[in-house]
């Protein structure tokens, strides 16, 4: 698996665009042998060949998409459980090397082909944070955090805006640290003044509401420490504890929380309304609409 990372990593720490292009694709196509079922009995894969024989289908055609593997056979599988020791070190890990991408390709300005790029690596940057949940610990540094805050510039185009917004709450999902992080740098102001913004479209401007609706919900960290392992915390998270996972170790269950948030804690609904309220002037709506439609599986009371 090293060496299939060292073609990418070659490809994506290019400036040429189809070489980029190249080291997406092949980090995608590592992505997709892990997540992708590719068990088949030898009676279905009889039975599949000779219905394309019969059919004469096109090498396009026969492709047919292969089911998504659960989330007890991705943790069980000896690919998943390299691919994510790996990725605990800096010299392997994915979305170090695909943020760097987004920053190059950030300073090339906007175009069809960059833009499709820059696509591309969001999608990819969610996935991996997805599969390795301690690597959004990267957005707990502001240059990187900045980076996702740039891509949200009216400048971009909507499908760019969208998938930013998108890879914003992957990387906030329990990650109270990086939340920090996004409110020290304004984040909350470049999410309404995007979502105020006369020239933002319609559908970016739904995406915004949903990441509001998203940021007011309870935090609760769910990474956990390497000290502890919870009974219901998934074997993926129980096989390689991340040094990340001390980031979010708390006192324990009898451990106070402080009121104010500092680097890494909590904060309230209360205290992120009323951050949010210096810019929005409708979030008691917000917050009342929350209570009342229960998103997300009704998890707010």
């Amino acid at each position: 698996m090293e060496n299939l990372l060292s073609l990418a990593f070659d490809n994506l720490s290019s400036y040429d665009g189809p070489k980029i292009r190249k080291g997406l694709r092949q980090v995608e196509g590592l992505l997709a042998n892990i997540c992708l079922s590719r068990s088949q009995s030898n009676k279905d894969r009889r039975a599949s060949t000779m219905a394309r024989d019969s059919m004469q289908l096109d090498d396009e055609e026969e492709r047919e998409p292969l089911p998504p593997k659960t989330l007890s056979e991705i943790s069980d599988d000896p690919a998943f459980y390299e691919f994510f020791k790996l990725q605990d070190g800096f010299e392997w890990n994915v979305a170090l090397r695909l943020v760097n991408t987004l920053d190059r390709l950030l300073a090339r300005g906007a175009d069809g082909s960059n833009d499709l790029l820059i696509l591309s690596a969001l999608d990819l940057v969610q996935g991996v944070m997805l599969l390795h949940p301690p690597s959004k610990g990267l957005f707990s540094r502001e240059m990187h955090m900045n980076l996702l805050l740039d891509l949200l510039e009216p400048d971009f185009c909507p499908a760019i805006q969208s998938a930013t917004v998108v890879t914003l709450v992957t990387a906030l999902i329990d990650a109270p640290r990086n939340t920090r992080t996004f409110e020290s740098l304004d984040g909350l102001l470049t999410i309404t003044s995007l979502f105020r913004n006369r020239c933002t479209s319609r559908d970016v401007k739904l995406k915004l509401v949903e990441f509001l609706y998203f940021y007011l919900m309870p935090e609760t960290p769910s990474i956990p420490s390497a000290r502890a392992q919870p009974a219901g915390v998934p074997g993926l998270l129980q096989r390689s504890p991340s040094k990340l996972a001390k980031a979010f170790a708390g006192g324990g269950a009898d451990a106070p929380r402080p009121r104010s948030a500092g680097d890494g804690d909590t904060r309230t609904q209360e205290e992120k309304q009323a951050l949010l309220g210096r810019h929005l002037n409708s979030v008691q709506e917000l917050v009342e609409d929350l209570r009342q439609s229960t998103p997300f599986g009704g998890v707010v009371g």
